[in-house]
């Protein structure tokens, strides 16, 4: 189950993110690295941005947000899916991003951005299936929040991706 963000699941959510940065791949990185973190409704879910959790029962296996930045642009950010949970066959992921576009179609919003880092092959290979193609990071908006670890990034056009995201 996809549903949006409450505060009931901030310490499931932290704990999901930094055990797949920290734990799986390896990553020096913190909560205090990560301040959107710590006030997750105050930085995401304002203007044209959200954040969602998929659910199994009460635990959280997965994320995806939408940061508002501005000129109908948004940042797609802390797409995460719990290892165990990652199959094509269970759809998490896939679910995720449907969810968070349809929701920024709804809304107006007409160009999506990320960034990521590059220990997270699979995650560019999923990007690239579903429309988004990687850019230099002198394309990216000055408003653009970019986190420290991120090295690569990518864009869309919402309505590419929608057509895409569908198949």
């Amino acid at each position: 189950m996809i549903a949006e963000y409450e505060d009931k699941f901030r310490q499931r959510v932290l704990d999901l993110i930094l055990n797949i940065q920290r734990g799986e791949y390896g990553m020096s990185i913190t909560a205090k690295d990560q301040p959107d973190l710590a006030d997750i409704c105050g930085f995401y879910k304002t203007g044209n941005g959200n954040f969602w959790v998929a659910l199994q029962g009460e635990e959280v296996v997965g994320t995806i947000a939408l940061k508002d930045i501005g000129n109908a642009q948004n940042a797609l950010r802390k797409m995460f899916v719990a290892q165990h949970w990652r199959c094509r066959d269970k759809g998490i992921a896939a679910s995720l991003l449907w969810t968070a576009l349809d929701w920024a179609k709804d809304r107006g919003v007409t160009e999506i951005f990320l960034g990521t880092t590059p220990h997270f092959l699979a995650a560019h290979k999923f990007y690239e299936r579903k429309g988004f193609h990687e850019i230099p990071k002198e394309s990216l908006p000055k408003s653009f929040p970019i986190m420290k670890v991120d090295t690569k990034f990518y864009s869309s056009k919402l309505s590419l991706i929608i057509s895409d995201i569908r198949h």
